[in-house]
């Protein structure tokens, strides 16, 4: 069976060193998404919506792969990968530490091979197994973010503001600005990692100024 490591190919992508900002260009994928909002008085640990968009995100990411590795025709075997979010508002200022009015897309990257019409046939088995739930809002569309500086986080996502200071003082320094949306990639489980431990990539698209 043929093995597809995509943490491995895009690691430069997935695992920045932490104690340095790098600027890097992103190129297109595709990807599973889902799009959503925290509700008043909630944070991601806690909104319904969040976490049943992650379980819809993670089970239709599962089933494409073992509808691939399975496959009598060209199985291939490769990695779920990490789940990210880009985070944004509608009014206003983006704040790192006020979240009840955050916007987000969740994103799984997917491997070039998986189309529309598998995606759709792993969706209907999910809705007919499990309930409609947030599967129906799931997508698999290409994304590409370009130039942007980036960085790895490691610990309590409370502490994300400090790191996000980093990534603007290298833009500020390099004549790049912020645009777009908040970028985290989420290596590590809250639910299992001690929150010193835990390992975020923090990105931001920039352009010249």
């Amino acid at each position: 069976m043929e093995t597809l490591d995509l943490k491995k190919k895009y690691k430069s992508l997935y695992y920045p060193p932490s104690k340095e900002v790098q600027c890097i260009e992103i190129p297109r994928f595709n990807f599973l998404m889902i799009d959503g909002n925290i509700e008043p008085g909630m944070e991601p640990g806690n909104s319904p919506a969040f976490q049943a968009a992650t379980a819809a995100m993670y089970g239709a990411a599962y089933t494409l792969k073992f509808m691939v590795k399975k496959r009598e025709q060209g199985p291939i075997d490769y990695p779920v990968m990490a789940l990210e979010g880009l985070w944004w508002v509608e009014d206003g200022f983006f704040d790192i530490t006020v979240k009840d009015n955050w916007f987000w897309t969740l994103l799984i990257m997917q491997p070039d091979f998986i189309t529309q019409t598998m995606f759709e046939d792993a969706v209907a088995g999910l809705v007919k197994k499990k309930g409609e739930g947030a599967f129906p809002r799931l997508r698999l569309e290409s994304f590409e973010e370009g130039l942007c500086v980036q960085t790895m986080h490691i610990g309590p996502y409370a502490t994300e503001p400090e790191t996000v200071a980093r990534l603007e003082a290298y833009a500020r320094e390099r004549q790049l600005q912020f645009h777009h949306k908040h970028h985290e990639i989420y290596l590590g489980d809250p639910r299992k990692a001690k929150p010193e431990l835990l390992k975020t990539v923090l990105r931001h698209p920039v352009s010249r100024v």
